[in-house]
């Protein structure tokens, strides 16, 4: 059997290393202790901006805050209004800094405007409890919140055990936001009133299983845990997958290597950690008894991983999924057909060409190249992505006027 070392519970003020983390423990600390808060939510950003619609900040009343809705520039005039701003109830409030509002008293210089919901713990707190049971079952949400009336700030959430509804209409419009993935306003009924309501979708948490525990295991944990994936470190040498050794990983365990791979791996995914369908995991144990029995294990569940990294050369990869096709029993092993079948499905070598050279560079490119995949992106530069076409039209003395077409930006110096 294999035998749990340690799963993730509950970190260090230190260690909580993603916005949602840091709110959540803070809001857990004011829930005890019976005190306000505010809670700030960007519904709309109009132009460019560092955040975009979802991102969250919680103030307390003592000054301590968790989170941003900025890159910095907007957090302390929020803190400075949002109390007397919200002591009637929720408000929508409007923060510019675009040119051609003034002075820019923000300090941005993004030249964008961002529009927040305001509100104290009276209507917070359902979408927090929310957000929390979606953290821990890593599962998408889907949020409809009203935005003016006399129900400001009431919310109905769709995909969670237990979700609740402020109405029938409204909880409609969180089902539509979890289907679509996107977020749209749309118009809704409240006991009689037309109001605007804002869907948003929060994706599920992603996952990470590691196999192996190694030094060069180290740093990618960490990367992973910084981006806010849910990590899970697993080895068959019980010495080297310790608690100890990944503070920040969810959960630590020790491969029970002789049972791999197993006839009964869907029926008992804890043998690999309960991976889903959507995780990633990557390979890298550095032993080929390990390697191929994992690879094995992971080939023959019904919904692999969508992506599977195998750390070392390709030709190496080759010879584990050739053992891997013995042990799941194929009649003479895995032909050259099917380990190039199989090697058409992995990521091997795993990671992006980053020239790495050491543990920590080489996590990087790992990491790089999960991200990609989950986000459909390019991997291209962003120079190149979202290059800007600059033209220069001469202004006598007033001045150069520099217009940049990349998001429509208007920019006068």
């Amino acid at each position: 059997m294999m035998r749990a070392i340690a799963d993730f519970r509950a970190l260090s003020d230190n260690e909580r290393v993603t916005d949602l983390e840091r709110i959540l423990a803070l809001w857990r600390t004011l829930e005890a202790s019976g005190a306000d808060y505010v809670l700030a939510t960007v519904v709309q950003v109009e132009g460019p901006s560092y955040r975009k619609p979802g991102a969250l900040m919680m103030l307390t009343a003592d000054g301590r805050h968790a989170g941003t809705v900025s890159g910095g520039c907007l957090e302390a005039e929020v803190a400075s209004r949002a109390w007397w701003l919200t002591a009637d109830g929720p408000a929508i409030q409007r923060y510019s800094t675009a040119d051609d509002d003034g002075e820019r008293p923000y300090g941005s210089g993004c030249g964008g405007v961002i529009f927040l919901l305001l509100e104290r713990r009276a209507t917070a707190e359902p979408l927090l409890v929310a957000l929390e049971r979606a953290f821990q079952q890593r599962v998408p949400l889907g949020v409809a919140t009203i935005l003016d009336g006399p129900e400001i700030g009431q919310r109905a959430f769709a995909g969670i055990d237990n979700a609740e509804g402020r109405s029938d209409s409204l909880y409609t419009v969180a089902e539509q936001a979890l289907a679509s993935r996107t977020p749209f306003e749309h118009k809704v009924t409240v006991e009689n009133i037309a109001v605007r309501a804002w869907a948003h979708y929060r994706p599920a948490r992603p996952g990470l299983a590691i196999f192996g525990a190694g030094d060069d295991a180290l740093p990618l944990h960490r990367m992973a845990r910084e981006l806010g994936w849910h990590v899970l470190v697993a080895d068959g040498r019980s010495h080297l997958a310790t608690r100890e050794r990944f503070q920040l990983a969810d959960a630590v365990r020790v491969l029970p290597i002789n049972d791999l791979p197993g006839s009964s791996m869907d029926e008992s995914p804890t043998l690999l950690g309960d991976l889903r369908a959507e995780d990633a995991a990557v390979v890298m144990t550095h032993s080929f008894e390990q390697d191929s029995k994992i690879l094995a294990a992971l080939l023959g569940l019904a919904a692999p991983p969508s992506y599977i990294g195998v750390l070392g050369p390709q030709r190496r990869t080759r010879e584990l999924l050739a053992e891997a096709g013995t042990l799941l029993g194929l009649p003479g092993g895995a032909t050259s057909a099917q380990v190039d079948q199989w090697l058409g499905r992995l990521y091997a070598p795993t990671g992006l060409d980053l020239g790495a050279n050491s543990p920590e560079t080489i996590a990087l490119s790992v990491v790089a190249e999960i991200q990609k995949l989950r986000a459909s992106a390019s991997g291209l530069p962003l120079c190149q992505v979202r290059a800007a076409q600059v033209e220069i039209a001469p202004q006598g003395n007033s001045g150069d006027n520099i217009a940049l077409a990349s998001e429509g930006i208007s920019t006068r110096i």
